[in-house]
């Protein structure tokens, strides 16, 4: 069973009853940070209220003339799935969402935190930084009805938006992490076995011929560049070293030093030796994009590994799922730990206690409101009632997290802000110089020591 990741000795294992709730909640996307968040606010288009809403049973008072402010990490084409999510509340309310989306999250809040100046709401880096931010933020246990958010959400993404029995984070869609990527046009992936990673190295080695490059890779999102190689990372400690060592890593215990975290990274040392475009390609290129060599011609990689929020983004959004695209589970390294699976999702909080904010706080964890978001694509529900896939490739990724052994959350978004970010870094600094790997790590290690001492 998961246990509240607040407390000391935390585990993000989860056994199968309880899997089988986050599968009825089909719960990225880490939640990702942004592709291409805008600058400035964007307020969302507000009709005339009175015309009937799916929120009617959240957020149906007049609250004609206010407004909520709110700041998340998504652009593109995820603001645009957010801004369609919020509609039926400001038509329903009166009210106006004014959203800005930004690539700084953890700068932004960090700084706002500290002087007081925040947004109504707004989009949480992940579980670490948002324990961090625990006192700054309202108990939504006076905001929501939190016997329906609990019969109706995953048990273990109700317990990590938790703190010291207080409930500050509300998960607004989740993602299941570690899948691979791949154009049926150019591959066939029945002509080789893909369950063991050696499986999977064998099948790139047989079809190299058919891309310029087994991988694609891109680790660029602006002040959070390198967060797509903390998933590499984490996918590979999870399957090599197993649940213990990946939970004793993020708690700190486990240094970045130790042998299975050194072994992690150069297993993806492999894949950027043999990623499209060599190493500035990798660093320059948008997680966003980074997939969009799939579908050249010729095309410029086989595989591809990113979150299942990836077909609402790049040239996945206009493609067709399962004709142009389909992926495989992440492989499994070390047999003792077959059937892992890590996940993530995008946390809501809210700083500013206002009528508003109220009631749009409780139309968002809806399911109501985040089938919205379902339908359109890229992304997977927290709430078990909210079921509106648009194809089998969403439907397949719950099934992974119904037949999940062990289930983790994403590691780097459990770490403090101050060892996430130097993750971030880390990464950057890896993909462009391997051979400092060493200094790389112990210059990790030192962070640890200091973030976890606070």
């Amino acid at each position: 069973m998961i246990e509240p990741t607040r407390t000391i000795g935390a585990r993000a294992a989860i056994a199968i009853s309880v899997i089988a709730l986050v599968v009825g909640a089909c719960g990225s996307g880490n939640a990702s940070p942004a592709a291409s968040a805008p600058a400035a606010s964007t307020p969302a288009q507000s009709a005339a209220p009175g015309g009937q809403s799916p929120a009617a049973s959240a957020g149906g008072e007049d609250l004609t003339g206010q407004s909520v402010t709110v700041i998340g990490t998504w652009g593109g084409t995820e603001q645009d799935a957010f801004l369609a999510m919020v509609k039926p509340w400001e038509e329903k309310t009166g009210a106006t969402v004014k959203y800005t989306g930004t690539r700084d999250l953890n700068t932004v809040l960090t700084t706002g935190v500290a002087s007081g100046v925040l947004p109504d709401l707004a989009g949480l880096p992940g579980p670490g930084q948002m324990t961090e931010w625990a006192d700054s933020l309202v108990d939504l246990g006076g905001v929501l009805d939190t016997a329906t958010y609990t019969s109706e959400t995953a048990a273990p993404l109700v317990q990590l938006g938790t703190v010291n029995g207080k409930l500050v984070g509300v998960f607004i869609k989740t993602a299941v992490k570690g899948l691979i990527w791949y154009s049926p046009k150019t591959i066939d992936i029945t002509s080789g076995s893909t369950a063991t990673w050696d499986d999977l190295s064998a099948l790139a080695t047989a079809n190299k011929s058919k891309a310029a490059a087994e991988w694609c890779l891109g680790v660029e999102s602006g002040a959070a560049s390198g967060w797509p190689g903390t998933d590499w990372i984490e996918d590979i400690v999870l399957r090599q070293a197993g649940p213990d060592v990946y939970n004793s890593w993020w708690q700190g215990k486990t240094k970045w030093t130790d042998p299975a975290i050194k072994q992690a990274f150069q297993t993806f040392g492999e894949v950027v030796a043999n990623s499209y475009g060599g190493a500035k390609t990798i660093n320059s290129t948008n997680f966003a994009n980074a997939g969009d060599p799939l579908f050249k011609s010729p095309p410029g990689c086989l595989f591809l590994h990113q979150a299942s929020f990836i077909t609402g983004l790049g040239d996945f959004k206009t493609a067709k799922a399962g004709t142009d695209y389909d992926f495989v589970p992440f492989p499994d390294i070390n047999p003792a730990y077959a059937g892992s699976v890590e996940g993530a999702g995008d946390l809501f909080g809210m700083f500013h206690d206002t009528p508003a904010a109220r009631s749009l706080m409780a139309y968002l964890v809806t399911a109501e409101a985040q089938d919205i978001w379902v339908k359109i694509g890229g992304a997977l529900s927290a709430n078990k009632n909210a079921t509106s896939y648009p194809d089998d490739i969403s439907k397949r990724s719950a099934d992974l997290l119904l037949n999940a052994k062990t289930f983790v959350f994403d590691a780097s978004d459990l770490m403090p802000t101050a060892m996430n970010n130097a993750f971030w870094s880390g990464i950057v600094k890896y993909v462009s110089n391997p051979g400092d790997l060493d200094a790389i790590l112990a210059d990790l290690d030192k962070t640890q020591a200091d973030a976890y001492a606070q």
